[in-house]
């Protein structure tokens, strides 16, 4: 499916500062990221990315500064709706079926048909022969599968992922790739945290550096991607 230009949306950081009483997790961070790119964060763990994430996904709310999708601008519009998040916890229900899991939430989304879309994206991610399993039951792989699945549900025109390979086989790692491929290619605009280079950082056209909550580099302005993704791994 090909996103068409009405639901192609970038983000926009205007001075975004997160503070946790006197610790400064993010600070003074300006970022645009046009609709369409695919957006690889680097940096040591604590230097703000999994913040940068949870703000992008308005779990978080900055201390000072804001962020907005853009063309649509409004905190309350519909942009909102359909950015698809995978943090790093899997954030699925243990005494729940993979099945249950997925019908839950595209309930709660308003998916339309959610029988038919759950049972297409359990098949995309392998899960289909496990489709009554409960997740406890489950390894972390396939907890991530069902996570990344949980994303997809509202074919979502945004999609967050800190990092998202956590836990996938190589197998898995490979899917997600193509996966990320083919969403990048429909229109899809991704932001994602990496940890050292792989299949996923190959698909990045534009990388971030974070230190210390701060911007340090960015492949827009001149800097290295090659660097940077190398980076992640540090």
């Amino acid at each position: 499916m090909t996103l068409p230009e009405s639901r192609r949306i970038g983000l926009r950081f205007e001075n975004i500062d997160k503070r946790y009483g006197g610790l400064y997790a993010l600070r003074r961070v300006a970022l645009e990221i046009a609709p369409g790119e695919c957006v690889a964060l680097a940096g040591r763990n604590g230097s703000g990315k999994t913040t940068l994430l949870r703000i992008a996904a308005r779990l978080v709310r900055p201390s000072a500064g804001k962020m907005t999708f853009s063309p649509t601008q409004t905190e309350t519009s519909p942009a909102g709706k359909t950015a698809g998040f995978v943090a790093h916890a899997t954030m699925v229900y243990d005494e729940l079926t993979a099945e249950e899991n997925l019908l839950l939430f595209a309930r709660l989304l308003a998916i339309a048909k959610p029988a038919e879309r759950v049972e297409k994206l359990l098949r995309e991610v392998g899960l289909i022969e496990r489709r009554d399993s409960l997740v406890r039951t489950f390894s972390r792989g396939m907890r991530q599968r069902v996570a990344i699945a949980r994303a997809l549900l509202q074919e979502p025109s945004v999609l967050l992922l800190d990092e998202p390979s956590t836990g996938l086989d190589p197998q898995g790692v490979n899917w997600l790739a193509e996966t990320l491929w083919r969403l990048h290619g429909s229109g899809c605009t991704i932001l994602m945290s990496l940890h050292g280079e792989s299949e996923i950082s190959a698909l990045a056209t534009r990388g971030i550096r974070l230190d210390a909550g701060a911007v340090i580099a960015d492949s827009r302005n001149g800097s290295s991607l090659r660097s940077i993704l190398t980076f992640a791994g540090a």
